[in-house]
């Protein structure tokens, strides 16, 4: 493989399909805070892109040096996703349907006048960690490229991430601002649909 048309065509496609779930959760993340500012919409981009770009490298690495012992990590990799995006869903859920004192306010407006439940760094970075560690397979896929390869395709994968992710924050909070109440709950049930899809075309 080599710098040619194809091979940054090929990982801007890879790029791509990795970043479904980051998409996703990312969709999720501003539909349970609407109003958000653009350093938080780039700081949860920059999250998901940095650990997209990461596993690939961090998985090519563990190819060429570790192999047998990465191999046998990866059965537990649906695990690890799984389990982090049911504890993140569900946490989110039960603030949804948490009992809420005084009147209903339109999600926008409450968002201006009361303190934010903004999303903590260390939900973002376990969410970061649970949509990127199956990217750590990229690196069999890759196990062949020369260093300058493999760290140009990770750096394309978590451009390509990053992008995307800015455009599911700004569509899912609105979306999030159309739900008013029920947008905490929704963005619950989509991580855990997406660590049960994760789980499952993992073992299968």
């Amino acid at each position: 493989m080599t710098f040619d048309f194809l091979f940054f065509l090929n990982s801007i496609l890879f790029g791509a399909g990795l970043a479904t779930d980051a998409f996703s959760v990312s969709v999720a993340n501003g539909m349970n805070e609407p109003v958000m500012k653009r350093s938080r919409v780039l700081a949860i981009a920059g999250t998901f892109g940095l650990f997209q770009m990461i596993m690939p490298l961090l998985g090519w690495l563990c190819v060429r040096s570790v192999a047998e012992a990465f191999s046998a990590f990866q059965k537990f990799i649906p695990w690890i996703a799984l389990a982090l995006l049911l504890l993140i869903g569900i946490k989110m859920i039960f603030e949804g349907i948490r009992p809420d004192d005084g009147e209903h306010v339109d999600p926008v407006e409450r968002e201006k006048t009361e303190p934010k439940k903004n999303l903590k760094g260390g939900t973002l970075i376990l969410q970061g960690i649970a949509t990127s560690i199956d990217a750590l397979s990229v690196g069999f896929a890759i196990a062949e490229y020369k260093p300058a390869l493999a760290v140009t395709e990770s750096l394309i994968i978590g451009a390509v991430t990053f992008g995307l992710c800015i455009l599911g924050v700004r569509l899912g909070g609105r979306i999030g601002a159309k739900l008013a109440e029920k947008a905490t709950i929704v963005g619950g049930v989509i991580l855990i649909i997406i660590g049960i899809e994760i789980f499952v075309t993992g073992i299968i």
